[in-house]
């Protein structure tokens, strides 16, 4: 079953779960703002996205900026710092077994599906 870490505030991530509707997939919401992923989630996470931490942070968000920016991190800081914060973690992502893509480019997401 698809999951998808979901922001209901977010434009892109409420466009990406219309698409996934639309396209008749089963789903489970991840509302991983009021369930934040642990450390071994969002490393595992981090695995299927193919991706380094510091590329899943959303950099322009106020709290990296104030917080975070320009400080000398390895990649468990940065983990860390988005399992405390997790508005830092990029949205929509969406999981299909082993593999998992950034869902805001809905072209991505329909060959990714």
């Amino acid at each position: 079953m698809i999951q998808i870490y979901h922001n209901p505030r977010c434009g892109k991530s409420r466009k990406c779960l219309t698409f996934i509707e639309v396209e008749g997939k089963e789903y489970e919401i991840i509302q991983y703002l009021e369930n934040p992923p642990t450390t071994d989630e969002l490393q595992l996470l981090l695995k299927k996205l193919n991706m380094k931490p510091l590329e899943l942070v959303r950099q322009k968000e106020k709290i990296w900026i104030e917080n975070f920016k320009n400080k000398e991190m390895t990649d468990q800081d940065i983990i860390k710092a988005m399992v405390e914060k997790p508005i830092l973690i990029e949205r929509p992502i969406v999981i299909n077994g082993d593999k998992a893509i950034i869902g805001r480019e809905l072209d991505k997401l329909n060959s990714f599906l």
